[in-house]
């Protein structure tokens, strides 16, 4: 079938079943534009920054588990959406990203709105694509979302030129994609999998640390059965929120640098550490050196550069966590019993209740937790939760109930300020059954506070919950902590009306400073069905603790701030 490179475009994102693309069109770009116009087998969401779009696919991947879509023109275009690109990037999100570049004859010559795309993005992408002729597009564009979505999942970025959009030729989709020098390993080691499962049945100490890479693979019902069989107590990173589910009594906590005590203490004692598609991440294991140090490791993981990157491994496993656990269930299911652990669990269980996950409480001021857990205990199970970066991030990991995979997403691994209030966005679109609430801090939300009238065009009703403490609470913390209160620029108490600025874009805005008009806040809003925006003023000196400071070891925990 002959049809023009742009019309390509659209047909491999309809062949691969996209419902929904995010993006902003300009110069490079135009063509594909024009034959969006014309279809309508996708819809078009047009954000009003090219970052948002990118946070709004990726976040639309994280909630549906398929590949997350955005569009881009060139040069400033395709710049901005390079944070986007590198979030998706740390927290291994399926994506690609089609981008406009000048014509193929102006390449090298500083055209308008040039850049070199792939040269700036390969640091931050899994693989990228400079298309040079419109004979190799189809085969990129299907090379290109089936890396994006298998072995260890990541962004994919595929920069076309203009005059390629253009041109005219045949188009014939590849069936299937072979690529002799990727071919990710699924199915694990099985020898390494029977001395992994004897290890285990060895152990006294044995701890689940439970990953995101357990979210991307599905493998929440098989962590869960694993769990069960053999009794095994877990710890959820902050990227595998939801796995186990927080009424699950085998669920110790979040470790790392905000984690709870007896989730460090967990790892700080274990015997043995089975992660779960977690890659050892610096606020995890704070000292490396005091890491684990009693602890053998058996490490599962789909991305063969993770294992033994960070620390030394026992029994490494390169494959899926879904389809390797499940091997273990088979080997271990007739040989544990969940009461052969009772003891360890009791150790767990008393750290928990020494030193539980809790704060003050006050009836002069609305404290930040109260917030996170009200939300939790009015809206819950039925909610998708998003958030940005800070303070309220790690409240909302340390105090929401999460009860299934995919319900939280945040930006782990880069830490992206701006990422909540588009990710709301392309949660809402993946999932429009459940209630969506992005979780902000008066810092984060202007940095796309524009993606208001995105959700107010296309009737989005994201629900943002602010968090203000007139601060940039979490560098403020470690100002108040480590720099003897200098509070340098963090100081956010100038503001605009919060209220007047999210009616300005078409939603619906709340004032709130007690926690009644909080309850009728979160209720009407919800009622209302539109993008909402609620400004909770809150305790501006609150600590996010426990806190393990940078290069310190996991037991050695700030449970408490006191004045000095």
């Amino acid at each position: 079938m002959k049809m023009s490179g742009a019309q390509m475009v659209c047909e491999a994102i309809i062949k691969e079943g996209v419902k929904h693309v995010f993006g902003y069109p300009g110069g490079a770009i135009m063509n594909v534009y024009d034959e969006i116009y014309k279809q309508n087998s996708f819809e078009h969401i047009l954000t009003r920054h090219e970052q948002a779009a990118v946070h709004a696919a990726d976040a639309y991947a994280r909630v549906s588990g398929e590949v997350g879509v955005a569009m881009v023109t060139s040069g400033p275009g395709f710049t901005n959406a390079v944070t986007g690109l590198a979030t998706a990037y740390m927290d291994s999100i399926p994506l690609v990203v089609i981008s406009g570049q000048i014509p193929l004859s102006l390449i090298g010559t500083d055209g308008f709105q040039e850049v070199d795309a792939v040269g700036i993005s390969r640091a931050c992408t899994k693989h990228n694509y400079l298309v040079r002729s419109l004979k190799e597009l189809p085969k990129i564009l299907k090379e290109a979302f089936y890396i994006a979505r298998s072995g260890r999942p990541g962004p994919v970025l595929v920069d076309i030129p203009k005059d390629i959009t253009g041109e005219i030729g045949e188009f014939i989709y590849p069936e299937s994609v072979e690529l002799p020098t990727y071919k990710p390993n699924y199915q694990g080691n099985g020898r390494v999998i029977k001395k992994a499962v004897d290890a285990i049945l060895e152990a006294k100490k044995p701890l689940l640390y439970v990953g995101g890479g357990a979210v991307l693979s599905n493998a929440s019902d098989v962590v869960r059965e694993f769990a069960k069989i053999t009794g095994i107590p877990a710890v959820e990173t902050l990227m595998a929120r939801g796995v186990m589910g927080d009424s699950n009594p085998l669920l110790v906590g979040m470790p790392g640098m905000h984690g709870s005590y007896a989730s460090n203490m967990a790892m700080s004692e274990s015997d043995l550490i089975i992660s779960l598609g977690a890659r050892f991440d610096d606020r995890v294991t704070g000292k490396l050196s005091e890491f684990a140090k009693y602890a053998d490791i058996i490490h599962i993981d789909i991305d063969p550069a993770n294992i033994g990157k960070i620390v030394d491994v026992d029994y490494p496993i390169v494959g899926d966590v879904k389809i390797v656990v499940s091997k273990m269930i088979e080997k271990i299911k007739d040989s544990v019993k969940p009461s052969r652990y009772e003891a360890w669990r009791t150790i767990l269980n008393r750290y928990n209740e020494v030193h539980p996950l809790t704060f003050k409480d006050s009836d002069e001021v609305i404290k930040p937790q109260w917030v996170i857990q009200r939300v939790g205990e009015l809206v819950g199970e039925d909610a998708t939760i998003t958030s940005d970066v800070g303070q309220h991030q790690m409240w909302a990991a340390q105090f929401f109930p999460f009860s299934r995979p995919r319900q939280w997403v945040n930006s782990g691994g880069l830490g992206t300020m701006g990422f909540g209030l588009p990710a709301a966005l392309g949660a809402k679109m993946a999932d429009s059954s459940k209630t969506v609430i992005n979780i902000t801090g008066d810092g984060s939300i202007l940095m796309n506070i524009q993606e208001l009238v995105t959700a107010s065009e296309y009737k989005i009703p994201v629900i943002n919950v602010m968090l203000n403490n007139h601060f940039l609470g979490m560098v403020r913390q470690w100002q108040t902590f480590f720099y003897e209160k200098r509070y340098s620029e963090t100081d956010l108490s100038y503001q605009p009306n919060w209220k007047m600025l999210v009616e300005a874009c078409g939603g619906v805005g709340y004032d709130v400073t007690t926690k009644e008009e909080f309850d009728n806040a979160l209720k009407d809003a919800i009622k209302q069905n539109k993008v909402a925006f609620i400004n909770v003023a809150v305790d501006r000196f609150e600590n996010v603790l426990p806190m393990v400071p940078a290069g310190g070891a996991l037991y050695n925990m700030m449970l408490e701030y006191k004045e000095r």
